[in-house]
């Protein structure tokens, strides 16, 4: 073992902590009921970090994106100076929204209701009749009302408490892990938001654990081998799972194996595997009943050949970074599984009044060298390079097709919708595997009692 090995696996001992679990009681009324909705509203979603907005999508001064977050909505606006300032997007005369557009670009924003002018930067500039009113002139006195923005892995993230740490105090160690992908220069190919009639955590406790791999998404024969078509092992036995302080996790499995050829397919590889190694110079039939070398065999091809493609980030890389499914869950509400170059971006925003519906975002953004031109592989299909998705395909659940994995998910949320209202419900019963799913939990709890 080099330098390298033993200062990483300290550094990864020292940041991902084994934490404590209380016997937080996680029944259906949490996911059901208007009570713990308000809850949710008054004392957690003010006081954390929320990934909104693109940094590449207002790559100029006035350039500006609105989210809608529950019952918020957000405008993350360029400055002269480069900057990124974020304001609610609300005027300050009557409360009236400032602007229903998704993006755009725009000098000053101008409320539809009494024609009130604000800056870019938030300042007021132009109010009708402003002499008639006793406090003074609203020019002099309002500004819109700012939220604390900040800016990582080309994302934009807000935070509506104004005395709330830094970012990367509030991600601990999931900075240092994604600075080494270089994320900032990948580009979303997929781009999917659909209205779930399902809560927000109920999308989260799925993408909180591995318990449901093999029963969801596997066929039968998958199970029976625990290792899913991707190639990847879904043993929990072989998986590693990490909680941070922060209130952050992290699950790594291996990935990138092959049939060993004890099974009854005679240890052949098979897509989506079978092209990956094909994408890499390597020929899978060579490979046939040789299952556990894939792995390394596909790891040594790519670096190889990685920097001659334009592959810049691998040289930041561990050699099981190439190949291993690295997902992880960031309090609250989003999930990413992160692979050597695909990004699957999962977030669930709440529903504004509504505690059994929810927004998902199923996203895909993928590394984008210069000289590499073949298709992506990404967990929601195949895809061309350079057809970008701009804008996010807006739907209902069940209009289209979100990717088959994502599709058998979407299928259980409903499932456990209808089972979590039941009064016979009296509360989950966690795996050891499951943890991530308790301590998503017990965090929300915390806040409730601040």
């Amino acid at each position: 073992m080099n330098i390298t090995d033993i200062d990483w696996k300290k550094r990864n001992a020292e940041n991902w902590k084994q934490q404590n679990l209380s016997n937080t009681l996680v029944d259906g009324s949490r996911y059901n009921s208007q009570e713990f909705m308000n809850k949710e509203w008054q004392y957690m979603w003010p006081k954390v970090w929320l990934l909104l907005g693109r940094e590449e999508e207002v790559p100029n001064p006035g350039d500006y994106q609105m989210e809608e977050f529950g019952k918020e909505s957000f405008l993350m606006i360029r400055q002269d100076d480069g900057s990124i300032k974020s304001f609610y997007n609300v005027c300050q005369h009557r409360g009236a929204r400032l602007t229903f557009n998704d993006q755009g670009t725009a000098e000053t924003f101008k409320c539809p209701y009494h024609g009130w002018k604000w800056r870019k930067d938030g300042k007021l500039i132009e109010a009708q009749d402003a002499e008639d009113f006793p406090q003074g002139n609203p020019c002099d006195n309002l500004t819109l009302e700012e939220v604390k923005t900040e800016t990582f892995a080309g994302f934009i993230w807000i935070n509506m408490d104004k005395n709330a740490c830094t970012l990367k105090e509030w991600l601990g160690p999931v900075w240092e892990d994604w600075e080494a992908y270089e994320i900032h220069k990948w580009k979303r190919y997929v781009a999917q938001t659909v209205n779930m009639p399902c809560n927000w955590k109920i999308v989260l406790d799925n993408f909180n654990e591995s318990y449901h791999l093999n029963t969801v998404h596997a066929p039968e024969k998958a199970v029976t081998k625990k290792r899913m078509p991707s190639g990847v092992d879904t043993s929990y036995r072989n998986t590693q799972f990490d909680l941070a302080t922060e209130g952050h996790n992290r699950m790594i499995m291996k990935a990138g194996y092959g049939p060993a050829g004890s099974f009854e397919d005679g240890g052949i590889i098979e897509d989506p595997l079978a092209s990956v190694m094909k994408d890499w110079g390597l020929n899978p039939e060579k490979y046939s009943g040789k299952g556990f070398d894939t792995r390394e065999a596909i790891q040594t091809a790519k670096r190889k050949l990685g920097p001659e493609r334009g592959y810049t980030h691998y040289k930041n890389l561990r050699d099981e970074q190439l190949t291993d499914a690295f997902h992880y869950t960031l309090f609250p509400n989003f999930a990413v599984s992160l692979w050597a170059d695909g990004f699957h971006f999962l977030r669930a925003r709440p529903h504004a009044t509504d505690p059994e519906k929810c927004i998902f975002d199923n996203w895909w953004y993928s590394s984008n060298p210069e000289n590499e031109t073949s298709p992506i592989r990404s967990t929601v299909g195949v895809h061309e390079r350079g057809k970008f998705a701009d804008f996010p395909d807006a739907f209902e659940h069940g209009e289209k097709s979100l990717g088959q994995t994502i599709d058998q998910d979407a299928v259980v949320f409903i499932f456990q919708k209808f089972g979590l209202r039941s009064r016979g419900f009296n509360g989950a019963y966690f795996a050891g595997q499951e943890k991530r799913v308790h301590r998503f939990h017990q965090m929300i709890e915390s806040y409730f009692e601040e």
